[in-house]
């Protein structure tokens, strides 16, 4: 099956290694990943700050860099919540109507494509330890994506998930919320982390880079035992020769 791959400007710019293991789980599930060096951001950033003219310029970009015929795949809710939702705000009764609408109908999260489209859940991953799951607030709210990425980490040998009571709250990200809200930004990631550590967690797993580089920023500047891991990684630990 081919697909081509979407990576977020988050992921591009912190977190590369994420982009090739999304890829190379992409490959060992099957498929032909193609990947076009031209893409840039889907202008959640810009949307979510009110700046509709500004995503609206780089959706534009993004409905031509990618084809209306193929999969796309991208290992964000955030991003691929953007396409399918926030798109209908820009593109509606445009000249790029149905050209984002065949888009929006190809576009998946990672999670969602492995479990749901291609059936599988099982990649001969190992990461011994302890994790606790971190719901991204755009993988529940607009991807709709609960027990994919569980029934995924569920078949990494090795790794206990454990439950907290805490695990769908807010990591105090939100795009500009961090910026504008500073503070509360800040209380929400001391909040998330110190429950992830309570349960004795080595891990904190996420399917949004933008969760993890904000938990990670607590992580570092505390200097806490214990590391965040974006779901792509997990699902390409211990294999031989990554």
């Amino acid at each position: 099956m081919k697909v081509e791959i979407f990576i977020p400007c988050y992921i591009d710019q912190v977190y590369p290694e994420t982009a090739f293991n999304s890829i190379k789980l992409l490959q060992k599930a099957g498929c032909e990943v193609v990947y076009n060096p031209a893409q840039t951001c889907c202008g959640e950033p810009a949307y979510s700050a009110g700046f509709w003219d500004e995503a609206k310029q780089m959706g534009l970009k993004f409905l031509e860099d990618f084809s209306e015929d193929c999969y796309i795949v991208t290992p964000s809710a955030s991003c691929s919540g953007m396409i399918k939702n926030g798109y209908n705000d820009l593109f509606t009764n445009s000249t790029a109507h149905n050209r984002c609408r065949n888009i929006q109908g190809n576009i998946f999260e990672l999670s969602d494509f492995l479990v749901n489209v291609l059936k599988k859940d099982y990649f001969g991953a190992e990461l011994v330890g302890t994790a606790v799951y971190h719901e991204a607030c755009s993988t529940v709210g607009e991807a709709r994506l609960k027990e994919e990425p569980r029934q995924l980490l569920s078949q990494v040998g090795g790794l206990e998930l454990v439950t907290v009571d805490d695990e769908d709250s807010s990591c105090g990200f939100g795009s500009s919320f961090a910026f504008k809200f500073a503070g509360m930004s800040a209380a929400l990631s001391e909040q998330r982390v110190q429950s992830a550590l309570t349960a004795k967690a080595d891990y904190i797993i996420s399917t949004d880079s933008g969760c993890l580089m904000q938990l990670q920023s607590y992580i570092d500047k505390h200097q806490l035992p214990i590391k965040t891991k974006h779901l792509a990684d997990v699902l390409t630990s211990g294999w031989a020769n990554i």
